[in-house]
């Protein structure tokens, strides 16, 4: 099948533009004509999804907007069921989501959002993980990896590049170790930590990365049980405590990125507007 390009029409246009619409232009026509506004928004939903930006909509365009388009986010009544099984306001809960991930799971090509961090790379290379496993040994070799690929590997976060590239880095990481690379990201809407996979009812790291490349209701499944699993955490949520959420969910330097004032913005934000949540 040929790209779709400027100057096109008919159903195959208007299938294009109902993508585009969802993507990156809410106000596109859906006329089955590719002009000028059809090229721009193509043109932009490529930029944004690191892909060739040739305003023409080929196989490899086309196979980005089925994966984004096959993620859809999470429906009102999805929320609403989380909301009451947790016992918790629906606008603290999509504050979370918000502050962690702009509130969607999934980036424009349909790929998860991730975030890898190299300083839990170093720590689950270092830890041991059997009896028979000798923690110096572990930790010569993370010594050796952090030397030789330190964005990779190191003792201090950081390196981050955001969206698209942060799964090239998680790529070059699991090419020295999958499995400490998966539990050293951040997965989806809620920016879940991989290490945790065990505590969440998980067969393994795998499946855990899995569930979160699957669908948006799986991310959400899963951050309820993170919160189940961790009554501080669960009461910090529910009675909007967010200077304890926060060092709960992102640890000890919260502060340092002002995660409770965000987490308290969002939830102001969209406790005043209904229509939103």
């Amino acid at each position: 099948m040929s790209a779709l390009k400027r100057g096109d029409s008919g159903a195959a246009v208007s299938h294009l533009q109902s993508q585009l619409q969802h993507a990156v232009a809410p106000n596109l026509s859906v006329d089955g004509q590719f002009g000028a506004s059809t090229e721009q928004a193509l043109r932009t939903y490529q930029q944004r999804a690191g892909l060739t930006v040739d305003g023409m909509a080929g196989a490899q365009t086309a196979a980005a907007l089925d994966a984004f388009s096959s993620r859809p986010p999470l429906s009102g009544s999805a929320w609403q069921a989380a909301a009451q099984r947790l016992n918790v306001e629906l606008a603290a809960l999509k504050a979370v989501a918000e502050v962690e991930s702009l509130g969607s799971g999934f980036l424009l090509n349909g790929l998860p959002k991730i975030l890898f961090e190299r300083h839990v790379m170093y720590q689950r290379l270092s830890l041991p993980r059997s009896p028979t496993e000798d923690a110096q040994v572990l930790h010569g070799k993370a010594e050796r990896l952090a030397a030789d690929y330190p964005q990779l590997v190191n003792r201090q976060s950081g390196g981050y590049q955001g969206g698209l590239a942060e799964h090239q880095r998680l790529a070059l990481a699991r090419q020295l170790d999958a499995r400490c690379a998966n539990e050293a990201t951040s997965w989806g809407a809620f920016q879940i930590m991989g290490y945790h996979w065990q505590r969440l009812g998980y067969a393994s790291v795998n499946a855990f990365v899995e569930a979160m490349a699957a669908d948006s209701e799986q991310q959400l499944a899963a951050f309820i049980r993170f919160i189940e699993t961790d009554a501080p955490l669960h009461s910090a949520l529910r009675e909007q405590d967010w200077p304890q959420f926060a060092r709960r969910y992102n640890g000890p330097a919260y502060a340092r990125n002002q995660y409770d004032s965000k987490l308290a913005s969002a939830y102001q934000r969209l406790r005043s507007n209904p229509v939103n949540v």
